[in-house]
Parts: C-alpha cells; sequence; structure tokens
C-alpha cells in the first residue's frame, strides 16, 4: 500500500476555549498526529497534548493580522498527507461552522485524500452555556440563527442582509461581528427589532479571562465603545439575554475574574493550575525553577540492591517520588520489589503522589517540613539502628538526614535523585503577559521559587498600568525565604498543600476586595 492511499485528514474542533470541552475523540486524535496545521487557537494548551517530534504548523488568521489563503492551507494539508503523515487540521470551535471545513473536505475529496470530522463545541454554544443564557426558551425563543458578520474575504462586500433576520423571532448568534457592528445593528433596527431587545458581547467565552457586557440593541455600539471587550467575541441578541441576571455561574466562580500566577516547576504545575481554574481564576504559569533528573548511577545501582534491607523509605518531594518511581520500574518492573519497608512523606502533596502508585504512606508529619518529619519520626517512631533511605534533591537540606543520624542514631542513606535549577523568563510569552498585565497574586510554592524571582526581578519587571499582585507562601520555610529578602507575605496557607492554599486565596483574595 502506497503512502497516498494511506493518507488521512483529520478535521477536529479544538472548542471555544476551555479544555474540558474538547471531545475524547479530538484529544486522542491530537496525541496521535504526526503533523498538526492549526489556527490562531483560543486555547494553545491543546498543543502540549501533541507529542513532541510532531510538526506544528501555524496558518492562523486574526482580525486586523495577514491571512495565510485558504488556497495554501490545503496545499499544506495535501503535501503532508501526501507525505504518509497522520494530519489533524485543528480548528477552533466547530470545523463546520464558519470555518470553512466545507472547502477543505471538498478539496481534499478532489485529490482523493481520505477525511474524518470530528465536531467541536461552537462559539455560540460555548459562550452562551458560560454566560447562562438558554438560547432557546419555550416561554421566549423556539429557534436559534446563527450568523457570521465576515464572510470571505475576497469578497468586497457583506452578502447578508441583517434586516431579513430581524422579524423572525429567534436568538441571534453573530460571529465575528465586532468589526461590522454599527452596520449590524442599523439593519437589525431597519429591519423592525425593537431597540430595546436585550443584546450582550462576550470575549474569551469559556476562558477565565472571559470579559462581557449586557446592552440593548439601541444601545449596544455606544457601550461597546465604552467597555473594553473587543474581537475575538460573539455577539447575542435576542429576549434570552436577559436570563443570566438569574443564572451567571460561570462570573459566579470565588476567583472569577482574577489573575493569578503560578510559581512551580513545569512538571508539577497542573494541579495547583486546575486547582485554581476549577475556582475561575486566570493563571499565568511562570516556571521559576525547572526540575532535571540528575543522579549518580553508582549510588543508584547500590541503592536499588539493598532496597529490602531499608526498613524506612522517605520522600521529601513530589519530584523525588515521580523521579525515584520511574527508575525503579525500569530497573525492576514489579512494585513488590521494594519489600515490607514503611514510607515516610514530607507532607500531603509528596504523599499523593505516592499513593498515586496504589502504596500506602505510613507517616506525613502535621506541618509539610523536613524537622516536623524528623521529629514524628525520632519521638513517635523511634528509628534508633533503623536503616533508613532518604529521597532528595540537590537543593533539599541536609539537616534532615543529619538529625536521622545524630538525634534519632538511625543509619542514613541519601539519593540524591534530581537537581532544581533557575530558569530565564527574559524571553518567555508568559512572563511578557506578566509585565504587561500584571497579576492579582503570586503563589510561591517553595524557597528556590522564590530565589529564582529575586534573581531575575529584570525579567519580570510590571509596567505602570499592570495589577500589582500580592505574595503568597505556601508554608513556613518559603515564608521565611520571602521575609529574608525584605519581600511583604500578604498571607500564608494555613497548611502546606495545594488544597488549603487555594481556600487561602479565595479568602485573602476576597476579602481584599470587598476592603479597596
Amino acid at each position: 500500500m502506497d503512502k497516498k492511499s494511506k493518507a488521512i485528514v483529520y478535521l477536529v474542533g479544538a472548542g471555544p476555549g476551555d479544555l474540558g470541552l474538547l471531545t475524547v475523540r479530538a484529544r486522542e486524535l491530537i496525541s496521535e498526529a504526526d503533523a498538526i496545521v492549526y489556527d490562531k487557537l483560543a486555547n494553545p494548551a491543546l498543543l502540549e497534548w501533541s507529542r513532541p517530534d510532531a510538526k506544528k504548523i501555524y496558518v492562523g488568521k486574526s482580525a486586523g493580522q495577514h491571512s495565510i489563503p485558504q488556497s495554501e492551507i490545503q496545499a499544506i494539508l495535501l503535501k503532508e498527507a501526501e507525505a504518509g503523515l497522520k494530519v489533524v487540521r485543528l480548528k477552533g470551535g466547530d470545523p463546520f461552522i464558519f470555518g470553512r471545513g466545507g472547502e477543505e473536505i471538498e478539496f481534499l475529496h478532489q485529490k482523493g485524500i481520505s477525511f474524518e470530522i470530528v465536531p467541536g463545541v461552537t462559539a455560540a454554544l460555548g459562550a452562551a452555556a458560560y454566560a447562562g443564557i438558554p438560547l432557546s426558551h419555550r416561554a421566549f425563543s423556539s429557534a436559534i440563527t446563527f450568523l457570521t458578520g465576515h464572510e470571505d474575504p475576497d469578497k468586497q462586500a457583506l452578502q447578508l442582509d441583517f434586516r431579513e433576520h430581524a422579524r423572525n423571532g429567534s436568538t441571534l448568534c453573530i460571529y465575528m461581528g465586532v468589526g461590522q457592528l454599527p452596520r449590524i445593528v442599523s439593519e437589525l433596527l431597519e429591519g423592525g427589532l425593537d431597540e430595546s431587545t436585550p443584546a450582550t458581547i462576550i470575549q474569551w467565552a469559556t476562558l477565565p479571562q472571559q470579559a462581557s457586557f449586557n446592552s440593548t440593541l439601541g444601545k449596544l455600539v455606544e457601550d461597546h465603545q465604552a467597555s473594553e471587550v473587543s474581537a475575538p467575541a460573539i455577539i447575542i441578541i435576542g429576549q434570552a439575554v436577559s436570563y443570566p441576571a438569574r443564572n451567571n455561574w460561570f462570573a459566579a466562580r470565588p476567583l472569577f475574574g482574577k489573575r493569578i500566577v503560578v510559581t512551580r516547576a513545569r512538571e508539577q504545575a497542573g494541579r495547583l493550575t486546575q486547582l485554581l481554574i476549577a475556582q475561575g481564576a486566570e493563571v499565568i504559569e511562570l516556571p521559576f525553577i525547572k526540575v532535571e533528573t540528575k543522579f549518580d548511577p553508582q549510588t543508584l545501582t547500590e541503592v536499588f540492591a539493598e532496597l529490602a534491607v531499608y526498613e524506612w523509605i522517605v520522600f521529601t518531594s513530589a519530584n523525588g517520588v515521580r523521579i525515584f518511581f520511574e527508575l525503579l520500574l525500569k530497573a525492576y518492573p514489579d512494585i513488590r520489589c521494594l519489600g515490607p519497608m514503611r514510607i515516610a512523606a514530607v507532607g500531603r502533596a509528596t504523599a499523593e503522589a505516592i499513593e498515586a502508585y496504589n502504596l500506602k504512606v505510613d507517616l506525613i508529619p502535621n506541618k509539610a517540613n523536613g524537622d516536623a518529619l524528623v521529629d514524628d519520626l525520632i519521638e513517635n517512631e523511634g528509628v534508633e539502628s533503623v536503616k533508613m533511605l532518604v529521597v532528595t534533591g540537590n537543593l533539599n537540606r541536609k539537616t534532615l538526614s543529619t538529625r536521622l543520624e545524630n538525634e534519632g542514631r538511625a543509619i542514613v542513606d541519601t539519593l540524591q535523585l534530581y537537581a532544581t535549577h533557575r530558569t530565564d523568563l527574559s524571553d518567555n510569552p508568559q512572563a511578557k503577559r506578566y509585565r504587561e498585565q500584571g497579576a492579582d497574586a503570586i503563589l510561591f510554592t517553595s524557597a528556590s521559587t522564590v530565589q529564582s524571582f529575586i534573581e531575575q526581578k529584570h525579567a519580570l519587571k510590571l509596567e505602570p498600568d499592570a495589577r500589582q499582585p500580592a505574595l503568597a507562601s505556601i508554608g513556613p520555610m518559603t515564608t521565611a525565604a520571602l521575609m529574608k529578602n525584605n519581600l511583604t507575605v500578604d498571607f500564608e496557607a494555613a497548611k502546606s498543600n495545594l488544597e488549603h492554599y487555594v481556600v487561602e486565596t479565595i479568602s485573602y483574595l476576597n476579602h481584599h476586595k470587598n476592603n479597596q
């Protein structure tokens, strides 16, 4: 079978922005693709699901910017498919709703290229749902009309006459219409739609930075000019728009409208980011540190050879857990090689990383720090003459092992598995976003993230109009690092875990807002 006979292109709808709205099939194809041809996506994090070696070809179009001709996009699809690659054509929203998907499948059919269509949640449905607008309702709307305010760029003028849609009583959902707003409103009024008809414009629908305003058709142009809402946005006009006052669930979340910086290493940021987004926050991920697997092969071999003789294994971080088990399961594909040893974790996050391997954690101190862990081991467990393994990184304090040896009289082996380095954020796009927009809070998660922040203040200097952030700490050691550098700690988590950190963030930012 030749390459062309195997060629296939998947036209995949990426939805309106919220990653949770992507279909299972879409995520599956993105993760398997050899090449991804994508537009200017509402959420570029979609590309993080792709293989590292996948080709990523940007063919984006956006208002006011140069557009790649449709014919050139189609030529790219043909070239990559005929090369035998599994090609995903990734489109915002749904491929067949104002996405020119029809033109692309017609072209592929003519060229003898197989294709598959994966629908996506279109912008009107996402925007309406996340604004609490029922597009249809038996009390006031039994029809929905999807319209576009921006047709084929080769046309000299819009062919759509909005006057024809003014009297059909449906909810009007207008895509790409912000640039044509005065004309659209004028024609709807001329067509007989009452100027008191409720209307809204929703920008960045389904994302934490979603912004909107409610108006009426008669005042829509004036109110839009006074607002900060711009493209990409969708316009919804009809009696349904008056409904969200009773049902605006998305904007009611406690961190909605708050921009928060997460400082964890990229490998660890996901969980904290998810917790914050679930509460409505807009998150900027700035990995102040990066974690690199680094160990002495001879030491690792010796430790693994003697695993069965350790009575305790102590993990000081989730990074150590992840790397330890990656290496262990390469060497011994059966988790039972650990034997009957007991397991201690410095805190709840580290314990959760261990529990992911279906292992019970025998000891977690009430306070998430090394000293508290040592106190518990010495006072409550009795470790004299006990052989112990401590898994650490290059920045972990030696106090833990030293105290176990000197005060607990344990026999301690230390296994260093990773090194933590400061990242350079000078050219990081998220750092640029932070400099321009600022944030409501920066959540420091370790003393090393504080040190990295101090060392590269030049790359993080805020512009005059940017939001000035509160500085937050996950626990006592992080707080000490902030205070040592003469930085004010605005709030600290009651317990050193991510869930309590998010609760404290909500409490502080809401209280701070109410007292401004």
